[in-house]
């Protein structure tokens, strides 16, 4: 979650905006059978954008590449 990564008040409160969103939508999905048929049928697809949202809030594994202007060193 966003919370786990950024530290930020903003962070934070969307975390519990997407909490909240998962806690209705269940809650939904409770009193609604054709609803829950429908998002079944996309389950897979909902599982890959939690693994690439996933992979976006991991660091990255080099460093970034150096940017602008660089000299060179004669030897």
């Amino acid at each position: 979650m966003p919370s786990s990564v950024l530290k930020s008040p903003r962070a934070i409160s969307v975390n519990f905006a997407i909490m909240r969103t998962f806690v209705r939508l269940r809650e939904i999905l409770a009193d609604n059978a054709a609803l829950r048929r429908k998002l079944e049928q996309h389950d897979e697809q909902i599982k890959q954008l939690f693994v690439l949202l996933r992979q976006m809030l991991e660091p990255p594994k080099e460093p970034p590449a150096k940017f602008g202007l660089h000299s060179r060193q004669r030897g």
